[in-house]
């Protein structure tokens, strides 16, 4: 009997990283749509208690009265709920996720010898090193005079991220790159709620149940962290999900194109907080769109610009030489015994052995072992420019017969 028990590993720790991270993302949407809805309570009695706001609403047949104070209410209840697990258990499982895959199999999946040829714990060392350096980055500018506007800090994180964006492009293969984008986003987040939110709120807490007037500072600035969180929750799912599409993070530029894509999530998520608040302005949605179509065409052309000028002759290419470059770069992972380190079975169970199967795949082969070129995985094989050439005009002329 065969298992494969890191695929399954993998799998499980994937699982639980979907299910905690949209407990998280759920609970904080619904938060910033809470504050954004809050209406001034209109009995005078919560008000003198410190009720800053108040909202009524119905759901799952049952009506439900929340109630927001201005900084903690006059004494504790019995019993007090923390929203920090999501948070917790998202990160910790993303971690093993990225060791799993990323790291486990750095060789393949970080490592790209044709950008910076190095060993494999060394890859592992400068991606752990970024996560650090994110955190302590985004955590010096919060406390700097910076941090006091939120607008002109938003600008500078975002500059930042998208230095980091083109930095581990020049490092890491594409994939490797974009996943530690979102790594960097997703520790900060994480770290936001453990380093910051909750322990304030810890504080203001202890400060109630000694008789002690909470500082209302502790509650300005976890509520700061928890609005960066919201902002940043749309560009990191985009993350989370770009490994399906190679026409993002495998374009010559792909650290610009995640850069375009980051500014449409925020756009839209700003979109619906201030609709949230009253405010509908549907000229941020239309701006999201054109910002969307532009990054569509712009991710066009920096492909065609870097596009080889490789030129073959279809009428010379035999179906010979085709599985002979099938054979080198592919076989190892898409074949009947896989014999590739990292994989037990063929990713898919697609198997390159025969011309009905490689027929059968022809735009998915096109797709990633030509236009984008993210296939071999960090060409690990060193498949050149003449052999993706070659492949192409078969391809394109079996299609055509």
């Amino acid at each position: 009997m065969e298992l494969d028990i890191t695929s399954w590993l993998a799998m499980a720790i994937r699982w639980l990283h979907l299910i905690t991270g949209i407990a998280w993302i759920g609970s904080s949407f619904y938060f910033i749509w809470l504050d954004n809805h809050l209406r001034k309570a209109k009995d005078e009695v919560d008000t003198a208690n410190g009720v800053s706001g108040e909202l009524w609403a119905v759901h799952g047949g049952g009506f439900y009265h929340k109630q927001k104070y201005s900084v903690a209410p006059p004494e504790m209840p019995g019993e007090l709920h923390w929203f920090k697990w999501e948070a917790y258990f998202t990160w910790i499982s993303g971690f093993l996720l990225l060791a799993v895959v990323y790291y486990y199999g750095a060789s393949v999946f970080l490592v790209d010898a044709s950008k910076y040829a190095m060993a494999p714990l060394t890859a592992v060392a400068i991606g752990i090193a970024f996560l650090i350096g994110g955190w302590l980055g985004y955590n010096l500018l919060c406390r700097s005079p910076l941090g006091q506007n939120n607008v002109a800090f938003g600008w500078v994180w975002f500059g930042l991220l998208t230095l980091s964006a083109w930095g581990l492009s020049q490092i890491f293969n594409d994939r490797g790159a974009y996943i530690h984008v979102g790594a960097m986003i997703g520790t900060v987040m994480a770290a936001n709620v453990f380093m910051v939110i909750i322990p304030n709120q810890k504080k203001v807490v202890a400060d109630l149940v000694a008789g002690k007037a909470p500082d209302p500072r502790l509650g300005q600035v976890a509520k700061q962290r928890s609005l960066h969180n919201n902002y940043m929750t749309l560009p990191v799912l985009f993350i989370m999900i770009s490994n399906h599409y190679p026409q993002t993070f495998a374009n010559p530029q792909g650290w610009l194109i995640l850069a375009g894509i980051g500014s449409v999530g925020w756009v839209i998520r700003h979109f619906f907080n201030l609709k949230h608040r009253g405010e509908t302005r549907y000229g941020l949605m239309m701006l999201a769109v054109v910002g969307y179509i532009g990054v569509m065409v712009l991710a066009a052309y920096l492909r065609d610009q870097a596009r080889s000028d490789v030129a073959v002759d279809a009428n010379q290419v035999s179906f010979m030489q085709v599985q002979q470059i099938m054979d080198k770069h592919c076989v190892a992972c898409h074949g009947t015994e896989a014999t590739h380190e990292l994989f037990d079975e063929a990713p898919n169970g697609v198997i390159f052995e025969t011309k009905d199967v490689i027929l059968k795949y022809r735009a998915q082969i096109l797709e990633r072992a030509v236009v984008s070129q993210d296939m071999p995985l960090g060409n690990e094989t060193g498949m050149t420019d003449e052999e993706r050439a070659t492949l192409a005009a078969w391809l394109k002329k079996t299609e055509a017969d």
